[in-house]
């Protein structure tokens, strides 16, 4: 056949489907289709509205927690820095409770020692590092750490009564518990 033929064909079988088209009746779809098909898509509409809503509530809570995140960093990023410094602190401290203050040979040096021991922490003051020295208060597990208890008639029961090591925190949490006494 050639390509003659084929276009021949063609336009006698387009007259035979519009014949058919315009023989078949074309049926108008009644009330209760229409009815049907209305509820299906409001139902359609309802279930995507809501799957929308749905997205748009996950975005902004992811997007609220990243916010989370990211001031948390800011917040206890220097935490593990603090924790490298505090035994400097702990080592001026020392130093200071070692040095006799009636000996005037080493007055100078106790005042530097004093000095740098200052400026350190207002220095960790600065960043929110805040020193915990619960001498003579209620002990508190979430910021002490009991080393031991002793009987001592003269102070109530879980009253700190010797701080061995200062505690700090950073921004509010816990960086490290102070080591204390408790009485019995």
């Amino acid at each position: 056949m050639s390509t003659n033929d084929y276009q021949e064909v063609e336009k006698a079988s387009e007259p035979e489907m519009e014949a058919q088209t315009e023989a078949q009746p074309q049926q108008e779809p009644d009330v209760e289709t229409l009815k049907a098909q209305l509820a299906t898509l409001a139902a359609a509409f309802e279930s995507a509205k809501e799957q929308s809503l749905r997205a748009q509530a996950e975005v902004q809570n992811i997007r609220r927690r990243a916010e989370q995140d990211v001031e948390k960093a800011h917040k206890f990023g220097l935490e593990k820095m603090v924790n490298d410094l505090l035994p400097v602190v702990d080592n001026l401290e020392r130093a200071l409770a070692t040095i006799d203050p009636a000996n005037e040979t080493f007055t100078a040096i106790a005042e530097g020692i004093k000095l740098t021991h200052k400026s350190f922490v207002d220095a960790l003051a600065r960043h929110q590092v805040k020193v915990v020295d619960p001498q003579g208060e209620p002990f508190d597990p979430n910021l002490h750490q009991a080393v031991s208890a002793v009987p001592n008639p003269d102070v109530e029961p879980n009253t700190v009564i010797t701080c061995f090591q200062k505690g700090y925190t950073l921004h509010g949490r816990l960086v490290r518990p102070a080591m204390v006494v408790v009485s019995k």
